[in-house]
């Protein structure tokens, strides 16, 4: 039952159109191409969560790429940030190959879930928070019919939004990259920096230390 409930959002979320602001962005970029994508068509609508709906980790980074998933229809596809996280996951075994280049190609996510705090790809990066509040449903939704022991948050902003959905009454955990905090149900938040361009060129976050983050989630998905 659960299955099509996931399956049935999904479909529905390329539909909404309660964020005008973010649809029409979607849109200009979808039209307005980069040049090495020119001969491509864009996606530019908001972009459905992707992954093993019967997944014990559930991953929430922060928006589709304007170039990225905005443009391949697919949750962290298409740029520099997904190549990590899957990689990652790939080594870690949660996926059945390295890369993701489009939502038609033959990824397959193994135990695992990917969604996003909003789903349309904002300006500058930057959901407003009523954006970000019309997202929380399906966030909500995810959260109830998902079987989740892990919830791996990339970045402060996706703390927030699990936060608001899951305890919006008690004291937020700090953030901090490889972070964790149990919930009374038994369940894990674990924490890590979003694998940006702006974290991965710094070095801010390296990739033996975004690897840590997915060996920590299988250790505490055994436990």
């Amino acid at each position: 039952m659960n299955l099509q409930k996931i399956k049935n959002q999904n479909i529905k979320i390329p539909q909404c159109t309660l964020c005008p602001r973010l649809i029409e962005h979607c849109k200009n970029i979808s039209e307005k191409k980069r040049k090495a994508f020119i001969n491509e068509k864009y996606w530019g609508k908001p972009v459905p969560s992707f992954g093993d709906p019967k997944a014990k980790l559930f991953i929430l980074g922060l928006a589709p790429a304007a170039h990225g998933a905005n443009r391949t229809g697919r949750m962290f596809t298409g740029d520099r940030s997904g190549e990590w996280l899957y990689r990652a996951l790939y080594k870690a075994g949660f996926s059945n190959q390295m890369e993701s280049v489009h939502s038609t190609d033959s990824l397959k996510l193994k135990n695992a879930y990917i969604t996003a705090t909003a789903h349309c790809a904002p300006p500058q990066n930057k959901p407003t928070p009523e954006e970000i509040k019309n997202c929380l449903p399906y966030l909500e939704n995810e959260i109830k019919w998902i079987p989740i022991k892990v919830y791996l948050v990339l970045g402060q902003i996706a703390l927030n939004s699990l936060w608001k959905t899951l305890s919006p009454n008690q004291k937020k955990p700090k953030f901090k990259h490889l972070g964790e905090h149990r919930l009374p149900d038994g369940r894990v938040i674990l924490m890590s920096y979003h694998p940006s361009q702006q974290n991965t060129f710094t070095k801010r976050l390296t990739e033996p230390m975004f690897d840590e983050v997915f060996h920590r989630a299988n250790q505490l998905i055994q436990s």
